[in-house]
């Protein structure tokens, strides 16, 4: 019996099927009655080298497109690179080299681990999103977009790192710092490009109820994003002789009303700019302008504000006044930028009034509390109750009080009921070189001016520096100098590039035809999409997916597209995680250099190099920052791919985070031997089954096997469905081909070679020649099963008496009920526990439960 060696036969495998062009994708026509299927995974930034987190990833693509294919369909499954964005131009400057450069380079490394991992890839639709050729592409639909009014420009307050010169987002600001250069973040009014998603604000919420095949989790996360919500927009007038318009605000608490203890607005509101500046304004704003940028840190961030001396009245109590500040967690970017606050009943309005000793008046009355003594102090209540203290809503809920409310503003003259969204729109700009430039020219007489067509794509220069912090592309000695279009006088070039966002939002449309001479070939988009299974981390829940769906929706506006939503389905896999390790410094130490030993409960880890005791730490998600990354060579080189792939898809249900462990991969590479022992068992010569019996309960071993395998795959309960391969195996060590004899135990082995191939492909390959079988598994139909022999002649039933549990029976699937009563009363354990007692009833459902009744 031969030893099954990985490193000898993976290679072999992925030669072959590159040599039969095997996973080449066929056109609707070349695929005749097949139906279709899409199945992608979210492309990867070139960071330069894998981790096994992405092995996880198209590990689960790979299985779900292998699966598919044997099951008759004509499958997609594509692969490109996210390739723009900010560590290619950090790289520049560290390093002093080109963006390009170290960008194709990390391509070609990482895209020969990946075919290294033999994944079922049509590898001739590859493209990365820096090529020309396709965000000249998207150029060109962007000015589509801006035709149909879809694309505007306007000044807009952005996170402004002084030091290098650049926008950041909320993300990129850590404690109110650059995340790279460290400097203390400004909030600037510049001029940005934006893209119109709010027009579509109902459709994307509307679209959700749709995604059937998408998680609760992840439509729910976009719903909140998105942020619709049904309230109250209506004026407050100032008190006294002044000359501000009535202030307006929009609340989604209007039956709160009775409650205001202030009114507050955004730091740049209008009304702030037209306040007499001194130096205490001066100073605050500035304060202002230093701190939180993300929600959360407006959230639980320290509340500020100034009082700007102004009053307005209350609309509900004559002769009633509210002061109004000015409030650091107040956005302009949120309704009116203006709120009435009612501190009894929102948190941070409770924290803001009672740090500036504003009044809290209590207004929404739990169920069980008492009017005279229900007082909020430092937690407002923000649950549900009755309406008090607010004259014409008392004894309302809140919801018809809502209703009243807006009822009363609106006679009043003072508002109406809106309906609003959190969701702005998205802001394309980027101050950065290695991005998509926004292809338009700003002439001085005729304004914002589109690239013409046949100049597109508007490429980047080579000839760039990093040596001064900022965007290249505005010190450019020639790029950015053009003609006008127009007019042909002197003009520049926009020197902004997309948000890479914007790249990554209508990808899987360019992979169904991406050497198309339009952007999107429309009859190729018409047969793919949508996609049909989309696969990758819950981190890209809210914006990468809200943004394709959205310029899915734009696209089709336009023209390109007939759908509207991208992915039909979407998993979101769990993360890799990883122990990690520290020194007594505090510095983190990769795996490879540590030995880890056992004490009984008790675990300790040394640093291999140098022998000093490490602190073992949290297991945490796979981060290079952390240093516990596993590489994957390390992993194939040791084990083989299989094994690697084996793992990662066994450990746990997909959806979860999975913990890597040396012992676990070692346990998938035995397994992986052990398969190739049973396929390579298998006697050359035919061998007449001497026992009948054992043959057919190995076939049935089988055949159950192929149904528990299909429908585990079809559910995405990876890890369930190849539990049953390990059971399978087990049954087929355990059998003797002399009793069996060959033509079972060859029917068995076919099958699991069938079963295996999604998961550990090149092993299946192997175990498909092996069985003498023409052709590559890779191209054979999934293993069939034989329902009567997948279905169990008997099956258990449990025994109670008086509902509790005393006993299991056999029962033959044809049994009838008396026959199943008969042969409990039977059974000796049965039998002592209705000693002595009546049997005033038996209860038999059959396939369920049997219950004996006894007084």
């Amino acid at each position: 019996m031969s030893r099954y060696n990985p490193k000898e036969s993976e290679p072999k495998q992925r030669a072959r099927w590159d040599a039969s062009q095997t996973f080449l994708t066929k056109s609707k026509d070349q695929a005749g009655d097949k139906p279709k299927y899409y199945v992608l995974e979210m492309f990867p930034y070139p960071s330069g080298r894998i981790h096994m987190g992405h092995v996880r990833n198209y590990a689960m693509g790979d299985l779900v497109a292998r699966f598919k294919r044997a099951r008759g369909f004509n499958v997609l499954h594509p692969m490109g690179w996210d390739a723009f964005g900010m560590p290619a131009e950090n790289a520049a400057m560290e390093r002093g080299i080109h963006p390009k450069g170290w960008t194709y380079d990390n391509i070609a490394s990482m895209k020969a681990q990946l075919q290294r991992l033999g994944l079922s890839i049509d590898w001739t639709r590859e493209f990365a999103t820096c090529d020309p050729s396709y965000y000249g592409k998207q150029q060109k639909w962007f000015l589509d977009l801006l035709k149909h009014g879809l694309v505007y420009r306007k000044e807009s307050q952005v996170n402004w790192d002084p030091v290098d010169n650049t926008v950041l987002a909320n993300e990129q600001v850590i404690d109110g710092k650059g995340w790279r250069s460290g400097a203390v973040v400004e909030k600037r009014n510049l001029t940005q490009w934006f893209l119109k998603i709010t027009q579509y604000a109902d459709e994307l919420v509307e679209g959700l109820s749709t995604l059937d095949r998408w998680p609760d989790k992840v439509r729910l996360m976009q719903a909140n994003w998105i942020g619709r919500s049904k309230g109250l927009k209506f004026k407050f007038n100032f008190a006294g002789e002044v000359a501000h318009e009535p202030l307006e605000v929009y609340t989604t608490r209007p039956d709160t009303l009775f409650g205001a203890g202030f009114v507050a607005v955004a730091a740049d509101h209008p009304l702030v700019k037209a306040l007499p500046v001194t130096p205490e304004l001066e100073a605050f704003l500035d304060q202002v302008k230093k701190g939180g940028t993300t929600q959360e840190e407006i959230d639980t961030g320290e509340k500020l504000g100034f009082n700007t001396g102004l009053k307005v009245l209350h609309p509900f109590k004559p002769g009633e006044t509210l002061d109004v500040w000015i409030a650091n967690f107040v956005l302009m970017g949120y309704g009116t930028g203006a709120i009435f606050g009612c501190p009894a009943h929102d948190q941070r309005d409770l924290d803001f009034a009672r740090k500036y000793d504003l009044p809290v008046r209590e207004v929404v009355l739990p169920t069980d509390a008492d009017a005279a003594s229900f007082k909020v102090d430092t937690e407002a209540y923000t649950g549900p109750g009755t309406i008090f203290n607010s004259e014409f809503l008392d004894g309302l809920d809140i919801e018809t009080a809502k209703a009243t409310a807006i009822e009363k503003i609106e006679s009043l003259g003072l508002g109406e009921g809106a309906i609003i969204y959190r969701l702005r729109d998205w802001g394309v700009s980027r101050q950065r070189y290695w991005g998509c430039p926004i292809p338009v020219i700003h002439c001085n007489d005729c304004g914002v001016v589109p690239v013409p067509e046949d100049q597109l794509p508007v490429t980047l220069p080579e000839d760039v520096t990093f040596d001064v912090p900022g965007n290249p592309l505005d010190r450019h000695p020639t790029w950015k100098h053009v003609n006008c279009p127009h007019c042909g006088k002197a003009a520049r070039r926009e020197t902004d590039t997309l948000d890479t966002f914007v790249d990554s939002s209508w990808y899987f449309a360019r992979f169904t035809a991406p050497d198309a001479s339009e952007a999107i070939r429309k009859a190729d988009a018409d047969y793919w999409l949508p996609v049909d299974q989309y696969i990758g981390g819950i981190e890209h829940a809210i914006l990468h997916l809200l943004y394709s769906r959205f310029i899915t929706r734009a696209l089709n506006t336009c023209g390109y597209l007939d759908v509207k939503e991208p992915f039909a389905g979407l998993f979101t896999q769990g993360m890799l995680t990883h122990e990690t390790y520290k020194t007594a410094a505090g510095e983190w130490v990769d795996p490879s250099d540590v030995e880890v030993t056992s004490e009984g409960s008790k675990r300790s880890a040394i640093k291999l190099s140098t022998g000093e005791a490490l602190k073992i730490g949290d297991v945490e998600k796979m981060s290079k920052s952390k240093k516990n990354v596993v590489a994957p060579e390390d992993i194939f080189d040791t084990y083989g791919v299989d094994a690697a792939r084996l793992f990662v898809l066994s450990d746990s249900p997909p959806e979860r985070d999975v913990q890597w462990t040396a012992s676990g991969v070692e346990g998938s590479w035995r397994f992986t031997s052990r398969v190739w022992a049973e396929f390579d068992s298998l006697p050359d010569d035919d061998v007449a089954a001497t026992d009948d019996a054992s043959a057919l309960e190995l076939r049935k071993v089988a055949h159950k096997a192929a149904k528990a395998v299909t429908e585990g795959f079809e559910g995405f309960r990876f890890n369930g469905a190849i539990a049953k391969l390990y059971e399978f195996v087990n049954a087929l060590r355990a059998s003797d081909v002399q009793k069996t004899g060959t033509a079972a135990r060859r029917e068995a082995l076919t099958i699991l070679a069938g079963l295996i191939a999604p998961v550990t492909p090149h092993l299946a390959e192997e175990g498909w020649a092996r069985l003498g079988h023409k052709g590559l598994i890779a191209d054979a139909a999934w293993p069939q099963y034989d329902p009567a022999l997948a279905t169990d002649d008997v099956y258990t039933l449990p025994v109670q008496v008086n509902g509790k549990k005393r006993g299991e029976l056999q029962v033959p699937l044809n049994a009838s009920e008396a026959e199943i009563r008969e042969m409990a009363l039977a059974d000796e354990g049965v039998k002592r526990h209705l000693e002595g007692v009546t049997v005033r009833k038996v209860i038999v459902v059959p396939n369920r439960i049997l219950n004996f009744v006894v007084g």
